[in-house]
């Protein structure tokens, strides 16, 4: 597998503590990959090294199949477009003279702007001064200006903060089009689970500044437990009669319904003849995996903030 991003060994520390602690990223070419935190994780020191923002303790960057340096650095980031925490732009100037500036710093050419406003949907408000524009207008100009140069890889840090939902899946629905329309490897980041399974191939998941996994999106969702949530006539009695019978059943007294490990068809179908020979109604039964937030808190130990 080819890859635009890899690190080896990354590492950042401010006053002997570990912000990014020996990390080594993967990111396959023309995907989406989710970098998925909690807030103070080391996302943003992360992606910041990568674009050589921020000088590693140790460990190196190779992008775009070279080492990061300060010699190649320019080079290398003509072919990387980037919007990090919050857009830059001047409130002043037009949505076209902020791309025009963008323009003149990469030595971009002119005809770069009507290609990214097409891209991000703003040919509208191209001509409206960008104080006035939305926090989602805002945030699709500073992609525009990251997508100036057809850049081959992109890094977006926390690009749907502070939208409403509308906004938000207007961004969303942009960056997957990135990939297999224009070709970009894109590297997201977000603390918002539900975010990054919308949109990534492969997913990264830092805490504490340790990478603590690393893989296809499908194989962070195998790590879901199936289950069968059923809901009987008497479910303390079902309670009882499965336990008996050595199915382990997960249920407190008062709840509306109990689950038991999904471990095939048959079983499955020996339990429900079982409660039926036990004269217990069965009302419903329903399969069911932990969601992205249970994969989190078992990987990590503490539940994301949202």
């Amino acid at each position: 597998m080819n890859y635009t991003i890899e690190t080896s060994g990354l590492t950042k520390k401010y006053n002997g503590h570990f912000s990014v602690n020996h990390i080594n990223l993967r990111i396959p070419e023309c995907g989406i990959y989710g970098f998925l935190g909690p807030n103070g994780a080391g996302k943003s020191t992360t992606m910041k090294m990568l674009l050589g923002l921020v000088k590693p303790t140790e460990g190196n960057v190779k992008v775009l199949g070279k080492f990061l340096t300060p010699q190649n650095r320019l080079s290398i980031l003509k072919q990387t477009g980037s919007l990090i925490e919050s857009p830059s732009y001047y409130a002043h100037l037009t949505g076209r003279e902020n791309l025009s500036l963008i323009c003149m710093l990469k030595q971009a050419p002119e005809s770069e702007i009507d290609r990214v406003l097409h891209i991000v949907r703003l040919e509208n408000q191209q001509h409206k001064k960008t104080g006035q524009y939305s926090l989602g207008m805002k945030q699709r100009l500073g992609l525009a200006g990251a997508l100036i140069g057809s850049p081959r890889l992109l890094l977006l840090d926390e690009p749907t903060n502070g939208l409403d939902p509308a906004g938000i899946q207007e961004m969303r629905d942009l960056i997957c089009s990135l990939p297999k329309q224009y070709g970009i490897t894109v590297m997201v980041s977000s603390h918002l689970l539900s975010e990054i399974d919308q949109m990534a191939t492969d997913v990264g998941i830092i805490n504490k500044g340790v990478l603590i996994f690393q893989d296809t999106l499908s194989a962070l969702h195998r790590k879901s437990r199936r289950q069968l949530k059923l809901k009987t006539t008497d479910l303390d009695k079902t309670a009882r009669v499965l336990s008996t019978h050595g199915l382990p059943v997960t249920y407190s007294a008062g709840q509306r319904f109990l689950k038991i490990p999904d471990e095939g068809d048959q079983r499955t179908a020996a339990a429900v003849s079982l409660l039926a020979k036990n004269e217990i109604g069965i009302l419903r039964v329903e399969e069911t995996e932990n969601s992205l937030e249970e994969i989190f808190l078992s990987l990590t130990g503490k539940k994301v903030s949202l």
